[in-house]
C-alpha cells in the first residue's frame, strides 16, 4: 500500500531528472519512518507524539491502515520521532541503513557488497538463490538471514508468486526484460532496489499486494502458454527445498509467521481485487503452500492453516478447476497428505468446540473453509482415477410428465424447486466430469469422510440451508463425499418428507379451490392373491394421471383385513411385491445360481409397464425409507445413475463370461486359428431356443483376430449389459425415475450407496441391536427372558441370524448405519404366561 500510494502522491516531475529521483527516494523514506512510527513507536516510554505508538493512549492499528496514515502524516509534515536509544529490532537497524543508503547518490561498492549480505535485495526465490543462502549461513552458523529472506518473500503474495519459476526458452524481449531484472541492472535501478528493500517489507510483511500483482512482464505471458493443468511453478524445486529447510527447526518458524502474515491478505486480494483474473500466476502461491508437508502439524492447527483455508477458499471457479487438475497428476501419498491435512484441520476444530443446535458446526468458518478446500482434492482425487467418460446412458426420450398441480402452485406464488432435475457442483461443471465417472479414484472415497463432523452436524439445519441456498450459510451436503452414507440418508430422509408435506399440502388446497376430495396420501388397496395386478393398475393410472401423487407418503390396505398402515404393512407389501416380480416363474428376471443375483431377461414376454412397476417400487422404497430383499449386481445402480455398464461390470454380473472373455484378452496364441470364433454370437430363451445375434453385420463371416478381439469383446459387453435389454431397462429406470427424479439422491449418493439405500448392508452387528433395543410392558434389560433372549441369538449361527432378521425386518441386510440404527421394542404380549416374546419389528428409528 505504502508503494502504490506514493506512486499516487508524488510530486511532479521537474526537469532534472536526478533531482526528481532524490526527492522520490527522499519522500519514500520519509512514509517509511511514519509507517514504523506507527507499528512500532520510537521506543521511549514517556513519549508525548499522539502519532507514535510508544505514547501513552495510542490506539494500535493494523498495518494497512498504518500505512494510510503514514501517507497523510507525510502530506501535512507531522512530527518525527527519532528512535529512543532503548529501542532495538529491525526497524532501528533498517532506519540507520536506509538513511545511508538513500542519502548518497551512488552506493560504493562496499555498500553494495554489505546489502547483498544480508540479501535485501532478495524479494523472490529459487531454489539456486536458497542453497547459495543457505551455504552462506551454513559457513557463518547464523541462519538468521535466511529465516528474514523467508519471512519477506513468503508473506508477501507478490514476492511467492514470482518464486521457483520454472525455466523456459525465453523470447528476446523477455530475455531483456529478464536481464534488466538481474545482473545488468544500470545504476540507478541499483540504487532504486536498495530503497525498496524496505522494512515494511520485513518485519511487515501483511502489507497487500494486490496492486502489484499483475504489472510484471511475464505474468500473462506465461499462462496463455500453459495447458489447463500446468503452473509457472518448478513443483519439483519447491519440494526439494523444503525438503532441505523444515529439518531446522527456526526456519519451520519462519515459514508458520509468514504463512500468519501473508493468509488475511491473500484472502483480501481475492475477495476485493479480483486478482486472480489479472494475474493467474497468482495460483502459484497456493501450490508452493501446500507442499509444505508440515502443514498439518499442530503449530499450523490454531491459526495459520484455518486463515490459509479460508484464503484458498475464495478462489474463483476457474481458479479451483485448475488447482484439481494440476493435482490430479500427483501421487497417491501426495494426495493423501493434502488430505490428512485439511480433515485433521476439521477434525481439530470439531473436537475443540462444542457444537449443538444453538451453535453449529456450520457456521464454523475454519471448518467450512477447510472443507471447501477438501472439494478441490476429491475432485483431483476422481480427475487423477480411472475415468470412464465415454459409456453414458441416454435420456428417456419422453420427459417424465409434469404434474398438473403446477398451475395451481404457480397461481399460488410457489414455483415447483428443481423441476429441471437435480443441482449440479459447479467445479462439477467447470471441470466437465462426474463423480460417477470415475471407476476407481486415487485413494478410496471414504478417506474423505470426517465421522467426528458428521457427529456433530445437525442435519435438519443444514438441509434447510441446502434448499434455501443462501450466501451467508454453507451446508455441508453441498460437500456430500464428506458426510456418510447415514447422514446422507437423514438428508435424504428429510427430503422426502417435507416433499410429502408439501404434497399433502397441496392436496388442501385444491381440495378447497377446484373442490376435490381430500386424498393427502398414496393409497394403495391390494388383494393378497392379486397384489401385483391391482398395484400395477393403481400405479400406472396414478403415473400417467398426476405423477406427483408418486411423491405423497406411501398408505397400503389389504382388502378384508384390519390394520392402520404405521410402516408395518408397507413392508409387507413391498416384500410381497418383490417376492412376486422376481419370482423366477415369472420370467421378468433371471437368476444366476453362482453370483445370487437378479437380471433382466432380454426375451420377457411381460410388458413395459411391469418393469416399470418394478422401478416405482424401488424409488417408493427409498422415499418410504423402506429395505427390500433386491439382489441386483452394481451395473444396475450405475446404469440408473446414468453410466452404461462395460467389460468391467461384467465381472460381478456375469462372472463366468467375463472371465473367459478376459482369457481371450490375454490369450498369447492365434486367437483366429485356435478359437475360430465371429462376431456372431448366441443365447438362448425361455425355452432354451439358440438366438443369433451378430456384433456386427455379417458378423457371422468376420472371423475374431488378435487386432479385433478388444472390439469383440467391448461390444460383447454392449450387447449383453445395454442392448440385450435395453426396452427392459428403460422402462424400469422411468419407474425409478418418477419417484426420485426431484430428490437430491443423484447429487448425495454414489451407485453403492444407492445399493445400500435400497437392500441394506450384509454386515450385522446383533451387539448394536442389543445396545438400542428398547423394552415395554414390564420387560427391561436385567429381565431373566430379556437376558436369555440375548444370549440364545448371539450363539446362533450366521445363518440362523439372518433368517431371525428376516424374521423381524422383512429383509436379511441390516438398514443404512448398521443394525443399532434399527429399532426393536420387545414387550409382554398381556400379563405373564407361557407365551414368547413379541417383537414389534416395524418400528424403525426415524
Amino acid at each position: 500500500i505504502v508503494c502504490r500510494s506514493f506512486r499516487e502522491y508524488e510530486e511532479p516531475e521537474i526537469e532534472n531528472p536526478e533531482a526528481s529521483r532524490m526527492k522520490r527516494a527522499a519522500a519514500k523514506h520519509l512514509i517509511e519512518r511514519y509507517y514504523h512510527q506507527l507499528t512500532e513507536g520510537c521506543g521511549n516510554e514517556s513519549c508525548s507524539n499522539s502519532w507514535c505508538a510508544s505514547s501513552v493512549g495510542f490506539n494500535r492499528m493494523d498495518n494497512n491502515a498504518a500505512a494510510v496514515k503514514a501517507l497523510e502524516l507525510y502530506k501535512v509534515n507531522a512530527k518525527l520521532c527519532d528512535p529512543h536509544p532503548s529501542k532495538k529490532g529491525t526497524a532501528s537497524a533498517y532506519l540507520e541503513s536506509s538513511n545511508s543508503a538513500c542519502s548518497n547518490r551512488k552506493m560504493n561498492h562496499k555498500d553494495v557488497h554489505s546489502v547483498r549480505d544480508n540479501f535485501k535485495d532478495v524479494n523472490y526465490l529459487t531454489e539456486e538463490k536458497v542453497y547459495e543462502i543457505l551455504d552462506i549461513c551454513g559457513e557463518k552458523e547464523d541462519y538468521s538471514p535466511l529465516i528474514r529472506v523467508i519471512g519477506r518473500v513468503f508473506s508477501s503474495a507478490e514476492g511467492l508468486v514470482q518464486s521457483f519459476r520454472r525455466s523456459k526458452p525465453y523470447t528476446k524481449e523477455e530475455l531483456k526484460s529478464l536481464q534488466g531484472k538481474d545482473e545488468d541492472k544500470d545504476e540507478d535501478e541499483k540504487e532504486a532496489a536498495a530503497c525498496s528493500a524496505t522494512a515494511m517489507e520485513e518485519d511487515s510483511p501483511t502489507s497487500s499486494s494486490s496492486s502489484r500483482l499483475g504489472e510484471g512482464s511475464s505474468g500473462e505471458n506465461d499462462v496463455q502458454k500453459l495447458a489447463p493443468d500446468e503452473v509457472s511453478v518448478d513443483i519439483e524445486a519447491v519440494r526439494r527445498v523444503y525438503e532441505r529447510l523444515l529439518s531446522n527447526e527456526k526456519i519451520e518458524a519462519a515459514f508458520l509467521n509468514a504463512l500468519v502474515y501473508l493468509s488475511p491478505n491473500v484472502e483480501c486480494d481475492l475477495t476485493y481485487h479480483n486478482v486472480y483474473s489479472r494475474d493467474p500466476n497468482y495460483l502459484n502461491l497456493f501450490v508452493i503452500v501446500m507442499e509444505n508437508s508440515n502443514l498439518h502439524s499442530p503449530e499450523y492447527l490454531e491459526i495459520a492453516l484455518p486463515q490459509f483455508c479460508k484464503a484458498m477458499s475464495k478462489l474463483p471457479l476457474a481458479a479451483q478447476a485448475k488447482l484439481a487438475r494440476l493435482w490430479s497428476h500427483y501421487s497417491v501419498e501426495q494426495i493423501r497428505r493434502m488430505v490428512e491435512t485439511f480433515q485433521q484441520l476439521i477434525t481439530y476444530k470439531v473436537i475443540s468446540n462444542e457444537f449443538n443446535s444453538r451453535n453449529l458446526v456450520n457456521d464454523d468458518d475454519a471448518v467450512v473453509a477447510a472443507t471447501k478446500c477438501l472439494k478441490i482434492v476429491y475432485y483431483a482425487n476422481v480427475l487423477g482415477g480411472d475415468l470412464d467418460m465415454e459409456h453414458n446412458e441416454e435420456e428417456d426420450e419422453e420427459p417424465i410428465p409434469e404434474s398438473s398441480e403446477l398451475t395451481l402452485q404457480e397461481l399460488l406464488g410457489e414455483e415447483r424447486r428443481n423441476k429441471k432435475g437435480p443441482r449440479v457442483d459447479p467445479l462439477e461443471t467447470e471441470l466437465g466430469i462426474r463423480t460417477n465417472d470415475c471407476r476407481r479414484p486415487l485413494i478410496p472415497f471414504e478417506e474423505f469422510v470426517n465421522e467426528p463432523l458428521n457427529e456433530v452436524l445437525e442435519m435438519d439445519k443444514d438441509y434447510t440451508f441446502f434448499k434455501v441456498e443462501t450466501e451467508n450459510k454453507f451446508s455441508f451436503m453441498t460437500c456430500p463425499f464428506i458426510l456418510n452414507a447415514v447422514t446422507k440418508n437423514l438428508g435424504l430422509y428429510y427430503d422426502n418428507r417435507i416433499r410429502m408435506y408439501s404434497e399433502r399440502r397441496i392436496t388442501v388446497l385444491y381440495s378447497l379451490v377446484q373442490g376435490q376430495q381430500l386424498n393427502p396420501y398414496l393409497r394403495l388397496k391390494v388383494r393378497r392373491d392379486h397384489i401385483i395386478d391391482d398395484a400395477l393398475v393403481r400405479l400406472e393410472m396414478i403415473a400417467m394421471e398426476n405423477p406427483a401423487d408418486l411423491k405423497k407418503q406411501l398408505y397400503v390396505e389389504f382388502e378384508g383385513e384390519q390394520g392402520v398402515d404405521e410402516g408395518g404393512v408397507s413392508k409387507e407389501f413391498f416384500q410381497l411385491v418383490v417376492e412376486e416380480i422376481f419370482n423366477p416363474d415369472i420370467g421378468m428376471f433371471t437368476y444366476d445360481e453362482r453370483t445370487k443375483l437378479f437380471w433382466f431377461n432380454p426375451s420377457s414376454f411381460e410388458n413395459e409397464g411391469q418393469y416399470t412397476l418394478i422401478g416405482i417400487v424401488l424409488g417408493l422404497a427409498i422415499y418410504n425409507n423402506c429395505i427390500l430383499d433386491v439382489h441386483f449386481p452394481m451395473v444396475v445402480y450405475r446404469k440408473l445413475m446414468g453410466k452404461k455398464g462395460t467389460f468391467r461390470d461384467l465381472a460381478d454380473a456375469n462372472p463366468v463370461l467375463h472371465q473367459s472373455l478376459k482369457e481371450l484378452l490375454e490369450y498369447e496364441g492365434s486367437v483366429e486359428e485356435d478359437m475360430m470364433i465371429t462376431f456372431q454370437i448366441s443365447q438362448t430363451d425361455l425355452f432354451g431356443n439358440p438366438l443369433m445375434y451378430d456384433l456386427r453385420e455379417n458378423g457371422d463371416k468376420i472371423p475374431v483376430t488378435n487386432e479385433n478381439r478388444k472390439e469383440f469383446v467391448a461390444q460383447y459387453s454392449e450387447y449383453m449389459l445395454n442392448k440385450s435389454v435395453e426396452k427392459q431397462f428403460k422402462a424400469f429406470r422411468r419407474g425409478f425415475h418418477m419417484v426420485t427424479n426431484e430428490s437430491p439422491l443423484k447429487y448425495l449418493f454414489r451407485p453403492e450407496e444407492i445399493e445400500l439405500l435400497i437392500c441394506g448392508s450384509r454386515n450385522l452387528d446383533f451387539l448394536a441391536l442389543e445396545e438400542t433395543t428398547e423394552y415395554d410392558g414390564g420387560y427391561n434389560r436385567d429381565s431373566r427372558i430379556i437376558k436369555e433372549f440375548w444370549e440364545t441369538l448371539h450363539s446362533f449361527g450366521e445363518e440362523q441370524k439372518r433368517l431371525f432378521l428376516q424374521f423381524t425386518t422383512g429383509t436379511d441386510r441390516a438398514p443404512v448405519g448398521g443394525l443399532g440404527k434399527l429399532k426393536m421394542i420387545i414387550a409382554k404380549n398381556g400379563p405373564d404366561t407361557d407365551s414368547i416374546p413379541v417383537c414389534l419389528k416395524q418400528l424403525l428409528k426415524q
